[in-house]
């Protein structure tokens, strides 16, 4: 790469999990070159936690419409986007482009380097999605990276300790209690099982996330607890929820993006599993259980995940408080 300070363009589009899960690739790319101007090309509410992390220095919408021509053989190529990423000494794109076409056509404009990861992991090689996103860079001579999503921001805290009425914090967790298909969910009597014995045996608060789509679900499991120990948030930007959530005692959730995001701040998760290819798709981070049934998802009892969760956060250095 050039002498002067060489600039670097990740390429990465998919969802919030797909997005974390390539974290690694991008804090290795960090590592190896830090004087480098590191850029993400990618849907900005997700690839800002980059920046937000210190692992990249800009975000550009993926969703830009002069781009079009670029996955379209021998396609009109829009001449600012041309001078963009003529600007790149290396582009690493991990886009779906089975007949190159995106290549070939970056190529055109692109004086420096090109290097294509995979957009998705085959799952019949058994391998674990980091490290399928981190072997590109082997290409960069960059080996034996870490591959744990790990996320460091500066917590603004946003109100997630809350306080009892003698005034003393308590300590919170958070529930997910959704996630992208109805078929990775726990039912919601069993979340509510859940939420119930929290209440009788613990003085914990909770925080309950979720996007727009889950706000019934959220207010109905509100409704069993005392307003003092429950927040509510929904549809908050991402960096807002990371930096939200990362002063929490433990998360609780299924398998989405936002576990993934959770584990990356550093949470002690319990992961209640569906039938996902757990070694390729299984959230990073320590300390981190994930809990399944040979019969399903719905059939993982309440008391196996208070039991889980007790033994995390015991163990995390979070103590909770009167905990019996």
């Amino acid at each position: 790469m050039s002498a002067i300070k060489p600039r670097i363009l990740v390429i990465r589009g998919g969802a919030i999990g797909d997005f974390i899960l390539t974290l690694p690739a991008i804090a290795a790319l960090r590592r190896q070159f830090p004087q480098a101007h590191l850029e993400v090309l990618g849907y900005p509410h997700i690839a800002q936690l980059a920046v937000a992390g210190g692992l990249a220095d800009r975000v550009q919408p993926i969703e830009a419409r002069g781009l079009a021509g670029f996955f379209a053989l021998g396609g009109t190529l829009e001449p600012d986007l041309v001078d963009y990423f003529s600007e790149f000494d290396l582009v690493i794109s991990y886009l779906y482009d089975p007949g190159e076409i995106f290549k070939n056509n970056i190529c055109r404009c692109l004086v420096g380097q090109f290097i294509v990861g995979a957009h998705r992991p085959d799952e019949a090689e058994r391998l674990h999605a980091t490290k399928v996103y981190l072997k590109p860079l082997e290409r960069l001579a960059i080996f034996d990276a870490d591959p744990v999503p790990r996320l460091f921001l500066n917590s603004q805290l946003l109100g997630a300790a809350k306080r009892s009425k003698d005034g003393s914090t308590l300590n919170q967790l958070t529930l997910h209690p959704g996630s992208g298909s109805e078929k990775k969910n726990w039912p919601e009597a069993k979340w509510a099982g859940l939420i119930q014995q929290v209440m009788a045996t613990t003085n914990w608060g909770l925080l309950l996330v979720g996007g727009e789509a889950e706000g019934e679900r959220l207010r109905r499991l509100a409704a069993l607890l005392p307003p003092a120990r429950c927040a509510i948030v929904q549809g908050l930007p991402l960096v807002e929820l990371a930096q939200r959530i990362q002063s929490c005692a433990a998360f609780v959730g299924h398998d989405s993006g936002i576990t993934h995001l959770a584990a990356a701040v550093g949470l002690p998760c319990v992961v209640l599993w569906a039938d996902t290819l757990e070694e390729v798709w299984r959230p990073q981070g320590e300390p981190l259980v994930v809990l399944k049934e040979i019969t399903g998802v719905r059939t993982i009892s309440v008391e196996k995940v208070m039991n889980e969760l007790c033994r995390l956060v015991g163990g995390s250095g979070k103590h909770l408080r009167d905990f019996h």
